[in-house]
Parts: structure tokens; C-alpha cells; sequence
């Protein structure tokens, strides 16, 4: 099955249309909302985390993701041969490396055929691709916090697709968007009503927010 390939910077301005990736997902009402709410992208976390869930569990949610949604398996700090027997058996489309991961990382997961994003904070190498990966993330200075930071202070400073993630919620997004100009939003913990515990509500709320802001 190809890949669906995201927007390039150039559509994605000519549509007026921000990428939305919808993360920590583990329940298939969940996944559903996503995407009929017109998610670009799901996230599920094959690494620590209360939003962990198996592979086994991320390939039946995402054998209910149509083909024009990316799937992503997020890691952090796992090996590549750990990456990619997890990515393989979870069949997703994109490979999620979050944090300190070298160069080699990548260059060692080329071969799996999927999209990979490269996830850090606003101190990395805020260039995508720069480690090879086809999207960049860039991230809170404590990840996972839900904590909103200070966005302006990336404006203008990564290069070609990247997204813009931590501490956003369907309260913040527009202004998040009006002070960073990503390309894309990532969101997990904002969409929660506990630790790991979605609500479509926030969900639909979110994308609505997002599209409402010129996305």
C-alpha cells in the first residue's frame, strides 16, 4: 500500500490548511472521531507512557484508518531493531522517534519504508531532515507535560515541514498557530479528560478549532 505523502509547505499554504496529527490514541470511537473530524494524521505510543498500548492493539486501530490518514507508531529511546519489530507488527505508515535519538537512528530505519519524524525540543536541529526524517516535531521543553510554552519563540526557525506540538488544546490552538505559523499541530494530553483517556469532544473541538483559524 503507498504511503500517502503529506502536503508540501507550498500546498499547504496555497490551501490555507494546517496538518493535524491526532496522538495517544487506543480507543476505536476515538480513532473514528478523528477522522471523520478530517485528522491528517494518528498517533498510537508504543513506548512508556499511561497512553502505551501494544502493537497488537495499534494494528486494530489501525486497520480502521482509511489510506489518506498517516498512522504513526511514536518511540522514545528504544533501539532501531526494537523501533522496527514494534512498527511492523503495529503496520503503521510513520515511525515517531521522540527526544535524543542520533543521526544513525534514522539512517538505520530507512529501510522499513515508512515516513519518519523526528520529534524534539526547541534546542535541537530545527531543520526537518536534517537527520533524514521526512517531518519534524518540535516539542515542549518538558514533553508530555501538557504545559503550554512559549510558541512565538520558534517563528521562523525550522525549516520545511514541521509541527508544532505541547501544551496545545482546543483553548489554545488558534493562538499557538497565530504565534508559531507551523505547518502542523500535534496534540495528545490537551484532548484528555485523564491521563490517557480521550474524549471526542475535545477531539472534534480541536480540528474545529484548527480549521476555524485558517487551517
Amino acid at each position: 500500500m503507498a504511503i500517502p505523502s503529506p502536503p508540501s509547505r507550498a500546498e499547504h499554504l496555497g490551501q490555507g490548511r494546517v496538518y493535524v496529527k491526532i496522538c495517544g490514541l487506543s480507543r476505536p470511537e476515538h480513532v473514528a472521531t478523528a477522522v471523520a473530524a478530517g485528522a491528517d494524521a494518528i498517533g498510537f505510543v508504543l513506548t512508556r507512557s499511561p497512553r502505551r498500548i501494544t502493537p497488537e492493539r495499534a494494528a486494530e486501530l489501525a486497520a480502521l484508518v482509511p489510506a489518506h490518514v498517516l498512522t504513526v507508531g511514536v518511540f522514545r529511546g528504544e533501539d532501531p531493531e526494537t523501533v522496527r519489530a514494534a512498527a511492523r507488527a503495529a503496520g503503521v505508515r510513520a515511525v515517531q522517534l521522540h527526544g535524543k535519538h542520533p543521526h544513525a537512528d534514522f539512517t538505520a530505519l530507512k529501510d522499513l519504508g515508512v515516513r519518519l519524524i523526528r520529534a524534539v525540543d526547541a534546542q535541537a536541529d530545527l531543520r526537518c531532515g536534517a537527520y533524514d526524517e521526512d517531518l519534524l516535531l518540535v516539542d515542549a521543553p518538558h514533553a508530555g507535560s501538557g504545559q503550554p510554552w512559549d510558541w512565538a519563540a520558534v517563528r521562523g526557525r525550522p525549516t520545511g515541514q514541521w509541527m508544532l506540538a505541547g501544551g496545545l488544546s482546543p483553548a489554545n490552538v488558534r493562538e499557538a498557530i497565530a504565534a508559531a505559523d507551523p505547518w502542523g499541530v500535534d496534540v495528545s494530553s490537551g484532548l484528555e479528560t485523564a491521563p490517557g483517556v480521550k474524549d471526542s469532544g475535545l477531539i472534534e473541538a480541536f480540528l474545529g478549532q484548527v480549521r476555524a483559524a485558517g487551517g
